[in-house]
């Protein structure tokens, strides 16, 4: 039995490195809804879940969803899987819906992350003090456009990332103004313009993520974020405000599920599960698309292709 076992998980991993279908036979023939969302990691990261479900026989369909709406939808049942559940935007609806018991947290990635606002390195030339958020007052005028001025102007995400970046700037009296870009791509847009020509600029920025490469810069060092920063008005440097901190740092990155999911397709639960991608290894993914300009699937595809070693890793013994 042990030889059996030993040669049917050879032949599985022979299979997914020659990029062969792997058929285990599915619980359900139901496609798993896997969610896809607006920036180029996830999308790319539900990609790489996507084909290798299919290699190993699963139905699968990307889905569109907001970063807020989809844990609704998934506590109904209408959407299955998620491969990026972000801590400092989407912890609050996440764990409503694990602790009503309709989602399962299926772990976290090795990756941690940071979500908060960013700067090329060259504006420490041009706004001398930063890091430090006590700087940005000062240089508020120099980072002001012109649907803002005089105050400084701070892009941040999609309206739907909630950042609560308002009530930052309230708590801790900055002289900026909030305005939304409409996707990622427009987010990057505008700091790639903005880089060119060395013009001033802070925006939302994630770690992990292609743009730290890129475009070498730095996270705004606002106050230590603790979790009675956003609860009581009394703690911090504003003792009338809540939110007069930064984002969490080493914020966990988690793979979520349907609470359905585990019952209906037992052996993919099991790969989503074992599925664990470092922040080096979300660079990539990331890079493939917004960097070297493949589409979503191909950059998965390449992504499995350039790490089979890894990929195979993953693969459940309920596969064979």
């Amino acid at each position: 039995m042990k030889i059996r076992n030993q040669l049917g998980i050879s032949m599985l991993l022979a299979a997914v490195a020659i990029g062969a279908p792997v058929y285990a036979t599915p619980e359900s023939s139901d496609p798993i809804k896997i969610v896809d969302n607006n920036w180029s990691s996830q999308k790319v990261l539900a990609r790489v879940a996507q084909q290798l479900l299919e290699k190993i026989g699963y139905e699968t369909k990307i889905v569109p969803s907001d970063s807020q709406g989809q844990f609704a939808a998934m506590g109904l049942g209408d959407l299955d899987l998620q491969m990026e559940v972000w801590e400092g935007t989407m912890n609050d609806s996440f764990m409503k819906e694990v602790q009503a018991g309709r989602m399962v947290d299926l772990g976290s990635h090795t990756a941690t992350t940071r979500e908060d606002w960013w700067y090329p390195d060259y504006m420490e030339e041009i706004c001398p003090g930063l890091p430090d958020w006590k700087a940005l007052n000062a240089c508020a005028a120099k980072f002001a456009a012109p649907e803002t001025a005089p105050k400084g102007r701070y892009l941040a995400g999609p309206v739907d990332w909630i950042k609560h970046d308002k009530e930052k700037i309230e708590a801790l009296d900055l002289n900026f103004t909030v305005v939304n870009a409409g996707s990622a791509a427009a987010l990057f847009g505008e700091l790639k313009s903005a880089a060119a020509r060395k013009e001033p600029i802070v925006l939302f920025n994630w770690a992990p993520n292609w743009v730290g490469a890129a475009f070498p810069g730095k996270f705004v060092e606002f106050p230590e974020h603790e979790k009675a920063c956003t609860e009581d008005p009394r703690w911090g440097v504003n003792p009338e405000k809540t939110y007069d901190c930064g984002s969490p740092k080493g914020g966990y990155l988690k793979k979520a599920a349907w609470s359905g999911f585990e019952k209906k397709w037992t052996c993919a639960y099991q790969l989503i599960k074992n599925i664990d991608f470092t922040g080096p290894m979300i660079d990539q993914a990331a890079a493939l698309a917004d960097v070297d300009g493949m589409t979503h699937d191909a950059a998965a595809a390449a992504w499995i292709d350039k790490n089979q070693k890894q990929v195979t890793a993953w693969m459940p013994d309920c596969a064979t």
